[in-house]
């Protein structure tokens, strides 16, 4: 089972679009790989046809985006044509047919007891790192509007090097502000507190200062 800060494992799938390298085939581009327990079920369906409407959100930041289950190639497309049939939506991104488990074993994206993958949210950066996983139950569908969110949040990290608040860009607190990561020396505080009092930044506190984003 990898984790956060983990080179994703290189690996050749099987997908609706033919044959593709992880993560070797997105050199230089994000990438948001998610699993689903299985083809023709209620929920999945509903996050497919979600995630295909927002397809176009995820290509404007750069990243690609792949499904998985370990259901072959056939039922895939059998159950895309089913989508594009009944909810007029086509689906334009690839979705991995991990038939034997290899990659979901390896992801650790089958829960104890289960032959099924959890519906796991692997986000990959341009340099193969997976950067944020996220796991639900296969009783609860995801929110891709929250996953673009967080995507957006770990590309303005990797440029700016700053964290992003709760519900960033809507944070209760400090709206749309970043959060400046915390004072690790003594000088650092004493820096702070001159930029606080230079108005260069807003601090309810030295470890707790914020800024405007500088795009």
């Amino acid at each position: 089972m990898v984790v956060i800060g983990e080179k994703f494992p290189s690996i050749e799938v099987k997908t609706t679009h033919g044959a593709i390298k992880l993560p070797d085939d997105f050199a230089g581009k994000w990438f948001v790989l998610f699993s689903h327990p299985g083809d023709f079920t209620p929920v999945c369906t509903t996050e497919f046809y979600a995630m295909q409407i927002r397809l176009k959100q995820f290509k404007e930041l750069g990243a690609e985006v792949l499904g998985l289950s370990i259901d072959q190639v056939f039922a895939h497309l059998k159950w895309a044509e089913w989508i594009k049939d009944n909810l007029k939506v086509e689906i334009e991104f690839p979705i991995i047919a991990d038939d034997r488990g290899l990659l979901a074993e390896t992801l650790g994206m089958i829960p104890q007891g289960g032959s099924n993958t959890a519906r796991a949210v692997f986000i990959v950066d341009p340099n193969g790192t997976i950067r944020a996983i996220v796991y639900y139950p296969a009783e609860v569908g995801r929110d891709w509007d929250e996953i673009l969110r967080a995507l957006k949040a770990l590309q303005i990290n990797t440029k700016h090097k700053v964290a992003l608040p709760h519900k960033w860009p809507n944070n209760e607190l400090i709206k749309d502000r970043v959060i400046i990561p915390p004072a690790g020396t003594t000088q650092q505080i004493e820096d702070r507190k001159a930029r606080q009092k230079a108005g260069e930044i807003e601090c309810y506190d030295w470890w707790l200062c914020h800024k405007k984003l500088e795009e």
